[in-house]
């Protein structure tokens, strides 16, 4: 066989490999799903600093990273939209953009009360829920969580803050605005503890030397991606985005980017 006549024979079907290989970098996104799930033109992703589920700030590169932050920049990757991080003070902010349709997509607890406004793929993440204690307190044990004069501190508008207030017979829930505040209000001894998922909790106890996290967990938190109700059209693909970040190790590496603590089995 002739040099020209392997070449015109080879030549369509290097094209052809070529073509395959780029749409495996960026497969190809139905315009309609891409329309539901960023209908703005670009993919705005609700986040907000104190928790490597959400983001946090890189000590070596100062860059943001987290499971949220980053698994909203690979879906718009693969929607081939703008990725538009969008930050907030707490998650109930988050939550309240999701239900106005402000923001697409987020990475949080799945919990029922949340499941009746925002759409949830199945939990990718499961976190132990437990306590953060300042340097030199007392307390040792979850049991002595819930006594007459405690303060324990909670994310305001958070489930956590939901779900002590009905538990708890004595101790008194105190919602903090922020991490930051939260941070503040342990170190000034307004707070007992500080009550949340322990991601957030090995995150404060960082900055805030002596604090100690109890042994234990007072319950689990099971956490997915979230996007606004009114775009099942969308779900499959996000079901299948979620699935495919789980099983090609892409949420694994960004856990172990972000520094996340406080996993649990599921």
């Amino acid at each position: 066989m002739s040099r020209i006549r392997r070449l015109i024979l080879w030549t369509p079907l290097l094209a052809a490999v070529l073509l395959a290989g780029c749409g495996s970098l960026k497969p190809a996104v139905d315009p309609q799903v891409r329309q539901t799930l960023a209908p703005s033109g670009q993919l705005r992703v609700g986040f907000y600093v104190g928790s490597p589920t959400s983001a946090v700030k890189d000590p070596k590169s100062g860059e943001k990273v987290g499971v949220a932050f980053d698994l909203g920049r690979e879906l718009a990757r693969q929607l081939d939209v703008p990725f538009e991080p969008v930050e907030f003070h707490r998650v109930a902010e988050i939550m309240d953009a999701l239900k106005t349709g402000a923001v697409d997509f987020t990475f949080t607890n799945a919990s029922e009360a949340r499941a009746r406004i925002v759409d949830f793929t199945d939990p990718l993440i499961n976190l132990e829920l437990g306590y953060l204690v300042p340097a030199g307190s007392a307390l040792q044990s979850l049991t002595e969580i819930d006594q007459p004069g405690r303060r324990i501190g909670v994310t305001k508008g958070s489930s956590s803050q939901g779900k002590l207030t009905k538990a708890y017979k004595h101790a008194a829930v105190v919602p903090a605005p922020s991490m930051k505040a939260a941070a503040d209000m342990l170190s000034n001894r307004q707070l007992d503890a500080f009550a949340t998922n322990k991601a957030i909790l090995y995150q404060l106890s960082d900055g805030l030397p002596g604090s100690r996290i109890l042994n234990g967990n007072w319950g689990l938190e099971h956490l997915a991606i979230a996007i606004p109700k009114g775009r099942e059209a969308g779900l499959p693909f996000m079901r299948q985005f979620a699935e495919q970040v789980r099983t090609n190790g892409l949420l694994k590496s960004i856990v172990e980017k972000s520094g996340l603590r406080g996993t649990a089995n599921p």
